[in-house]
This record gives C-alpha cells, structure tokens and sequence, in this order.
C-alpha cells in the first residue's frame, strides 16, 4: 500500500494529476495473476499496477488482495502493451490499432518488420485493467445480436476435446450474454473476451480469465458465473470486499437458471444445490453472517457457501417473498439506478421495496446480518364444529411468509397464502390461493380456519414447491 500526503486537498469537483513509474516482476501464477500458468498460458496480467483505492461515504477501502475479492475506482484507460510480435493479447478495452496488430482483430494487416508490437488500448468507465497474452493463442470471435463483439481466446496446444468444447461455447456465450441484457440491462461496451488464463475463474472489466481444461459442463458453468459478474460487479461495482454475496451470489442465482435453461438439469428445482449447501452450513455450527468482511471469515468452505449458495438464497427468497413478476422488475430497477455506482445492499433492498410495496428491512436484516435460520412447521389440525382447525408453528428466528396446501382425499387441494404482518403488503396471489390474515412477529403459533371435515383431509403441507430454505422439511406435513 502506498499512501501519498497531498500538499491541499483536492476539492470536489476539482482534479490532480499523479505521475508515477513502477516496475515489477511478473510471479508465477498466484491466485488468478502472473506468468505460465499450469495449463501454460504466458501471461495472465490482473493485479498488475498501481490501482487506486475507493474513497466514499464510509471512508477509504485500501484492501489489499488476498485471493477473495477487491473494489476499485471508476476511471477511463488508455494502455499501450509493447511485446514480442508472436504475442496474442486479449483483455480490458477496444484495441485502437487492430489493422496494425492482426492477430485476428483487423480487417486488414499492416506488414510490420519490428520483433515487437504495440497494443493500444481504450476502455472507458471500467474500474480495473487485465490482460492475458500468449504466443499459442487461438483467437475467436462472434457477434452478439445487438450486443457486444465476443472474443474467445485459448490455446493451440490444448487437446482436441478441449478445443472442441471452447468452439461449442461460443454459441451458449452469446446466450448468456443476450439473458443478462434482457433480464437485467443492456451490456453497455462494444466487446467482451472469454480467456484462458489464470486459475479458477476470474471476473474482470470487459472480460473473464479462466482455466480451460474442463468438461462442457464446467466449461459453461464458469463462464455464465464470470459473465454475471459483470453486471452484478463491474457495472453495479459494489464492494465486494465488504458485500461479496451482493456480487458473488446475485452471479451465482442467475447463472443457475442459466446453465439448467442450456443443459435442461434440475428445471423442477433449480436451486437445489445452494440449498443443500446452505443447510449443510447451517447445520454444522460453523456459519458467520453474511455481512462478514470476505477476509474475515474463520474457514474457506463457511466462507464460499455463505458467499455464493446464500448468497443466491438472497434472491431465490426474494423471489418467493415479493412474487415472480416483482422480483425481475426489481433487477431491473436495480441495474437502472445503481450501474455505475456502487451500490450497497441498502440501495438493493429499497429497490424491491419499490417495486413490490412491501417493507424488507426485516429480511435484509435477518437473512445477511444473523444466523437464524428459517423453521416452520405444521403443529396440528383439530376437528371442530365440521371444520378444521389447523395450528401452525414458527420454530427458527428468522421470519417469513407462509404458504399452505390443504390436500383432500379425493384429490381437491385448497391454496392459502399468510403475509408477515412486518412487510406490510403481500405478493400477488396465485390461481385459486387464499389470502389470510396476517401473522405477527410476536406470536409463535398461528391458527386459521378450513371449511371442511377432517376426515376429509388427506394432508396439510407448508411450502409444498420447496421454495424457502427451510431447514427442517420434516415438520412441513401433517398427514390427517
């Protein structure tokens, strides 16, 4: 860290200029970044140069980069790359000279005698620089459909099953790229490279760098994360260091849905997965809140579930609070007033707030700040006066609307739907449900009224679609 002592502070509105030279040795690999990485790539350039650190309403954020997660600071690029003519490079901006270059970017080659190349980069409005270059790249591209040119970069020498499975990417890519921009804004820059490079996978300003020797599977799965990534990071550019789920998470949910749209695996239960990665940490007495600085956290599993699977719990019980219609307006509204802002959790929640009605602080709270864990349960159902009256339980601390399915023996089913009295609205209800009264904070039990026998009753069921993260399904039915 280098911290420089102005002679006057700079005003708002006002600018200075810092003049700086630095020189470094590029490391082998290390947590995304350096040279010849085990699959070989020469050079995968993150982290590479003096970056500014993010001064806003909360102070400095002068985290150093430990192998999580990082924040930076908006700005506009211009880079000039001089290497070996052999040399590949794909990366942050739009290259300024791409007949000179070729490489597979012009339209046209410029003959150049030198042993060296100068890549000219602009990128405008990103907050972080990389590149990735090799003398054995292949270099691809496609054009999305009123979107962005996409660059696919990877090796030569990887074997014929791998190279077969980046050209089978190219499509899906293009895809993921067109679902983002619908569902949740339009990608705002003129192109986008998938590299191999680094290790793992990594999200960065107008491209991803990730390992390339994987199944198909693994191969889309990586790529639908890190293109997430550049909305809910690089153009929301929340601080990750501080939020990851807020990132990580929201990359994590949306690219699920993805990947089961494009693969056709577990469309019935999508979230499954986080699900039982959530309950598996919930239940192992070794969960930290959400809201735990991404450093902080005691073991690397706590910190990865509770990052990505919670973290797309998030908006799969969102989802399920505020109803589907309201959910995707709030991505959106999400996307309309905090790209380019950095934007906290706060400013996510009052979104869905305006648009739903509802009030979540309740939610926010409890979901990212505590431990508490959902556990309804269905306590009993008792005959009276023809009718059924059916006790439900609230076990766990954290709050949540309740729905109930009433089975009758000859197949009938009756819908109810309960509102938490604390979010002052309810979802949209759906065919044939019932809206019942509200269920406070302060009452334990709930009780409510079925016009019919109990004899008649086959079972009575609490989330019968699986949609909460419940984490004691066991006590979600009574069977009459």
């Amino acid at each position: 860290m280098l911290e420089v002592q102005l002679n006057e502070p700079i005003k708002s509105g006002e600018s200075a200029i810092f003049e700086m030279r630095f020189e470094g040795q590029v490391p082998p690999v290390i947590r995304r970044a350096g040279k010849n990485s085990q699959e070989g790539v020469a050079l995968s350039m993150a982290q590479w140069y003096p970056k500014m650190a993010e001064y806003d309403f909360e102070g400095w954020h002068a985290d150093p980069y430990i192998g999580r997660e990082f924040h930076g600071v908006w700005g506009d690029f211009d880079v000039k790359l001089t290497l070996d003519k052999n040399y590949t490079v794909g990366g942050t901006g739009n290259l300024q000279n791409p007949n000179e270059i070729g490489h597979g970017y012009g339209t046209k080659e410029t003959k150049n005698d030198s042993d060296l190349l100068t890549w000219h980069f602009v990128a405008p409005n990103v907050h972080d620089f990389t590149w990735a270059a090799d003398p054995n790249f292949v270099h691809d591209t496609l054009q999305v459909p009123d979107g962005p040119m996409l660059h696919f970069l990877y090796k030569k020498s990887l074997k014929r099953k791998y190279k077969k499975r980046w050209k089978d990417l190219q499509i899906p890519a293009s895809e993921i790229m067109q679902y983002y921009s619908k569902n949740v804004g339009k990608y705002p820059y003129d192109q986008y490279s998938v590299i191999q490079g680094g290790d793992g996978g990594m999200e960065y300003g107008m491209c991803t760098l990730i390992t390339g020797e994987r199944t198909f599977e693994g191969l889309l799965g990586v790529t639908a994360h890190e293109i997430g990534h550049t909305w809910f990071q690089f153009l929301m550019a929340s601080n990750e260091s501080k939020h990851p789920w807020l990132d990580e998470g929201f990359a994590e949910y949306t690219c699920t849905l993805i990947e089961n749209s494009i693969l056709g695996v577990e469309t019935s239960e999508p979230m499954k997965r986080h699900f039982n990665r959530y309950f598996e940490l919930a239940l192992s007495g070794k969960e930290q809140p959400m809201s735990t600085h991404a450093d902080r956290f005691a073991y690397n599993k706590s910190y990865s579930i509770s990052t990505y699977s919670k973290g797309a719990l998030v908006l799969a019980q969102l989802r399920y609070i505020i109803g589907e219609e309201n959910f995707w307006e709030t991505l959106k509204k999400y996307y309309n007033d905090w790209a380019f802002k950095h934007p906290t959790p706060n400013d996510f929640m009052r979104c869905a707030e305006k648009t739903s009605g509802m009030e979540l602080e309740w939610f926010l709270t409890d979901w990212t700040q505590t431990t508490n864990t959902i556990d309804y349960g269905v306590k009993d159902a008792v005959a009276l006066e023809g009718q059924t009256i059916v006790t439900l339980e609230r076990i766990g601390l954290m709050p949540m609307p309740v729905e109930v399915q009433v089975l009758m023996k000859d197949g009938r089913k009756k819908e109810y739907y309960i509102p938490l009295q604390m979010m002052r609205g309810e979802r949209p209800l759906r065919n044939n449900e019932t809206l019942l009264e509200d269920w406070a904070w302060a009452y334990p039990e709930y009780r409510f009224t079925v016009d019919v026998n109990p004899a008649k009753i086959e079972s009575i069921t609490i989330d019968v679609n699986k949609e909460t993260a419940d984490i004691n399904k066991e006590n979600n039915q009574l069977k009459i």
